[in-house]
């Protein structure tokens, strides 16, 4: 069955920071879905016919459904918990709240509100950390297949320097993530992520079965944390005294490839930023929580002239909004201390194809090319008081995108389309 979604229609074919020729934009336009993919998007006079169902979401703005890159779903209860910094952080409020995901029934209920909270918001596609009891990266997955919404996700690796209730073995570490790759990896939209937590928290042996793991799964993405906050990287270095520096550790064990996603990524030191870009590593800037817990300031345009693709990343619950367009709010504001610029097609751009591209599932997801998965957002410039007066003297889409860049947020998600299918409550 065909639909076709009405709106202003943007979406990205190239990155604003490399060509001003770089977006397409229908100001009467339409995304033509059919089997939960797109097949056309052009003006609405070339796509109308009479036998087509409509959805008319004008004067509203429809864009591919934003990425979020790094994002703890056994933290959706304890965002916003006292500040802290970032060790601190994780044994008053992290491991305890994960403990509780052993429990019978506890993991289902949170997947089903993650996943709701993420759609509200905009976001379509999520890399995810659960926790280190297997049942947790059971129910997430079970929870985004029956959406057919694409999830990258993976069981947290840790077996020291945490409760016992959310420490594994090297060999039940490999066990339960082998068992979830063969159950999930590749099933309807669902990928697996390998997940060493950070190197504070698996011993050598288990950054070994890690390692094996991602030799005999090529194909999986491998997410962890990297230099963070400064503290964390004095004890990570204290517990790898042969490591050259905190990247050295991943490398040490193989991981090191486009395939790895290493969050944060603020203290870096020269030869890790080569090796990230000789490697094809990837780094994600996690704005809110970086903030939040006082970590430091993410240095959006070295990494890139070095080479690296970054990714932007809520990372709640340290983040502090499960919005991408507040994540980009706070990404701004970063950057102008850095003495650095994030244009508002820069910032689109990130959220969707940009994502997408940091992730080697561009041809998939984070544009309106045909063939795409049909996750889109409907955007509603005006959707308080406050935008709709800014608004009235907005002249441009680029004004458009950065009010809805630093002013947006769920309330200005009036749709979003999980291949194809619409996922927010209507009326």
């Amino acid at each position: 069955m065909q639909q076709l979604i009405r709106g202003r229609v943007l979406s990205f074919y190239a990155d604003p920071h490399d060509t001003q020729d770089n977006h397409r934009y229908f100001e009467n336009g339409a995304v033509l879905i059919g089997d939960g993919r797109i097949q056309a998007v052009d003006d609405y006079a070339k796509l109308a016919r009479p036998d087509l169902a409509e959805i008319d979401h004008r004067p509203h703005l429809i864009l591919p459904g934003f990425i979020d890159t790094h994002i703890h779903f056994p933290q959706v209860q304890v965002i916003a918990s006292w500040g802290a910094q970032l060790l601190d952080w994780l044994n008053t409020y992290t491991f305890p709240e994960e403990s509780r995901f052993g429990q019978q029934g506890h993991a289902p209920a949170m997947a089903d509100a993650f996943l709701n909270l993420l759609t509200d918001h905009g976001t379509t596609t999520a890399v995810a950390f659960c926790s280190v009891h297997p049942e947790s990266a059971e129910a997430l997955f079970s929870a985004a297949h029956a959406r057919n919404m694409a999830m990258i996700a993976g069981k947290v690796m840790m077996d020291r320097n945490a409760p016992p209730e959310v420490l594994d073995t090297p060999r039940q570490g490999y066990d339960d993530s082998k068992a979830l790759i063969d159950r999930w990896h590749g099933t309807g939209r669902q990928r697996y992520a390998i997940t060493p937590r950070f190197a504070i928290t698996s011993t050598p042996d288990q950054m070994e079965m890690t390692g094996q793991l991602a030799r005999e799964h090529p194909d999986c993405h491998v997410q962890t944390h990297l230099s963070e906050n400064l503290d964390e990287i004095e004890f990570t270095l204290g517990l790898y005294p042969q490591a050259r520096d905190y990247l050295d550790i991943y490398e040490t064990y193989g991981l090191l490839s486009d395939r790895l996603l290493l969050g944060h990524s603020i203290h870096l030191r020269p030869r890790e930023i080569a090796r990230m870009a000789e490697t094809g590593s990837r780094a994600v800037f996690c704005p809110t929580s970086n903030l939040f817990l006082g970590s430091g300031l993410f240095d959006e345009a070295g990494l890139r002239a070095a080479g690296i693709t970054s990714g932007i990343a809520t990372d709640v619950g340290g983040g502090t909004s499960y919005s991408m367009l507040q994540t980009l709010n706070e990404g701004y504001k970063i950057l102008q201390l850095r003495g650095q610029k994030l244009t508002p097609l820069s910032a689109f751009h990130w959220i969707t194809r940009g994502n997408a591209l940091a992730l080697g599932m561009a041809d998939q997801i984070g544009t309106l090319d045909p063939g795409s998965m049909a996750d889109l957002v409907v955007l509603d410039s005006r959707a308080t008081p406050a935008m709709a007066l800014r608004m009235a003297r907005a002249e441009t889409l680029e004004q458009e995108l950065f009010i809805l860049q630093i002013m947006g947020d769920d309330r200005s998600i009036r749709q979003t389309y999980v291949a194809g299918r619409p996922m927010k409550p209507t009326g």
